[in-house]
C-alpha cells in the first residue's frame, strides 16, 4: 500500500478517494507561459517618407510543458511553506526529476501532489485536463487560490487544507499502477507489468519497492479479471 511518504513520481499515485474523471469528460485547458524575447516596431514616418524602427519587446504565449508546470507547482509549494513534496505523474522522467515533455501523453493523464503542511500529510490531485501538464498547473493554480484565504482574512490555511488529507492509494488502483484501464485484458495486464518490470527491476537500478508495487498490482489486476467472470 503506497502512503503519502512513499509516493513516488513515477508512476502516478493517485490518493484514495478521490473521484476520477473519466477520459469522455476530460477537456483541454488553456494554461501556458508567456515568451518574451525582443524585436523591432516598425511605424511609418509620413514627413521623413520611411519607416522608424523603435525597439520593442515581442510577447507570445506558448503551450505549457510538463516541466514548466512542475516548476510552477514548486514554486506555489514554497510560498505554501510545504515539506516533503512530490509530485506523482505518469510521466516519464528526465535525469533532474522532472516530467519529460516529449513524449506522448501517457494514457493515464493524472496528476498527484504529496506534502505536508504544518506538520500534516496532504495531497491534491486532478485530472480533469487532456494533458499531464495542464493538471499539473492546475494544482499549482490552485494552491495559488487557497493561499489567498488568509491573505484576505476571511479564514485560515487549516481551515483550507480540512479536506485534503493524504489518505494511501488502495489495491483497487492496480489500473493506475500499471497505467491501463480499468477494463484491460489478461493480455494488456501482462504485457503492462512485463513493461514497468523492466523499467523498474532492482537490476536495472530500480527500487524493491517500487517493483514490489507493481507485482502486486499485477496479482489484484490478474485476480479482479478472474472474479468478473
Amino acid at each position: 500500500m503506497t502512503t503519502h511518504e512513499s509516493a513516488r513520481r513515477y508512476p502516478l499515485s493517485w490518493p484514495a478517494g478521490w473521484r476520477r474523471t473519466p477520459p469522455n469528460e476530460r477537456q483541454r485547458a488553456d494554461f501556458g507561459k508567456t515568451i518574451t524575447k525582443p524585436g523591432v516596431e516598425k511605424r511609418w514616418n509620413a514627413a521623413l517618407g520611411r519607416y522608424d524602427e523603435t525597439p520593442t519587446t515581442l510577447k507570445r504565449k506558448t503551450q505549457l510543458s510538463s516541466a514548466d508546470a512542475a516548476l510552477r507547482l514548486e514554486a506555489e509549494l514554497d510560498r505554501l511553506g510545504a515539506d516533503n513534496a512530490k509530485l506523482s505523474t505518469s510521466q516519464k522522467l528526465r535525469l533532474d526529476g522532472t516530467p519529460r515533455s516529449d513524449l506522448s501523453e501517457p494514457a493515464d493523464v493524472g496528476a498527484a501532489v504529496y506534502f505536508t503542511l504544518n506538520g500534516k500529510p496532504r495531497c491534491l490531485a486532478c485530472d480533469r485536463w487532456t494533458r499531464v501538464a495542464d493538471n499539473i498547473a492546475a494544482i499549482a493554480q490552485h494552491i495559488d487560490a487557497l493561499r489567498r484565504i488568509e491573505r484576505y482574512g476571511v479564514g485560515t490555511m487549516e481551515q483550507a487544507f480540512a479536506g485534503y488529507a493524504a489518505l494511501p492509494a488502495t489495491s483497487e488502483d492496480w489500473a493506475i499502477v500499471l497505467g491501463i484501464t480499468p477494463s484491460a485484458t489478461r493480455e494488456e495486464i501482462i504485457a503492462a507489468h512485463r513493461r514497468l518490470a523492466t523499467e523498474h527491476h532492482p537490476d536495472k537500478g530500480g527500487r524493491l519497492e517500487d517493483m514490489a508495487r507493481i507485482n502486486r498490482a499485477r496479482e489484484v489486476a490478474l485476480k479482479t479479471l478472474e472474479d468478473r467472470r
